[in-house]
């Protein structure tokens, strides 16, 4: 059985967007332009420098998502929502959507297909295990349902993206997760970011 993992950016104080999310504004007050350039910045415009951290986000055979990373979409599916990231999404596996309304699976060009989850994060996890084998499972955020997973003692090895800005307010890394005892595997600096990558000991 593989690895369950998370890779995720944050500010230097610990979030991963800012409030008043919406459809025009999927990261809220990121102190940028709402789509995360400022805290993305390091992916989209040092992708060279930072190749092997954006090469390992793409290892895992299967991928679990909060609702609202998903789309902007809430209650009942009144309209067909398939993510933010076009025809072709960049998973290239199952992602399996933790959701309250049920809804038939999505799939897309490039071998991504959208499962929808209504019976919470334990059962996500047990049918992305099953649909990765011997592969990892990677918990692609956002922020709150990463924290449902370590504060479930659920999640192996923690990949933290560290922007340097603060958001001052928003939705937070380690929010209502009990203390954790975590253990640094590596870490390092690039020219608009710090990676760190800690297993979490249970």
């Amino acid at each position: 059985m593989g690895k369950v993992t998370c890779s995720i950016t944050i500010s230097a104080d610990g979030y991963s967007a800012g409030h008043n999310q919406s459809e025009e504004r999927p990261f809220g007050d990121d102190a940028g332009d709402g789509w995360g350039s400022r805290l993305h910045a390091w992916y989209t415009e040092t992708p060279v420098e930072n190749k092997a951290e954006i090469e390992e986000m793409a290892t895992a055979k299967a991928y679990i998502m909060g609702r609202n990373m998903f789309g902007p979409v809430r209650g009942a599916w009144d309209r067909q929502w398939n993510g933010w990231w076009g025809d072709e999404p960049p998973y290239h596996a199952p992602v399996f959507v933790l959701t309250h309304h049920a809804r038939e699976p999505q799939p897309m060009a490039g071998g991504t297909t959208f499962h929808f989850v209504t019976d919470g994060i334990e059962a996500a996890l047990d049918r992305a295990r099953e649909a990765a084998g011997d592969g990892d499972v990677a918990i692609a955020g956002g922020a709150t349902t990463l924290n449902q997973y370590l504060a479930a003692g659920l999640l192996d090895e923690l990949r933290l993206s560290i922007a340097p800005l603060t958001l001052g307010a928003g939705t937070r890394v380690f929010d209502g997760v009990p203390p954790l005892k975590l253990e640094q595997v590596k870490s390092r600096p690039a020219s608009l970011v710090t990676h760190v990558t800690y297993r979490v000991l249970h």
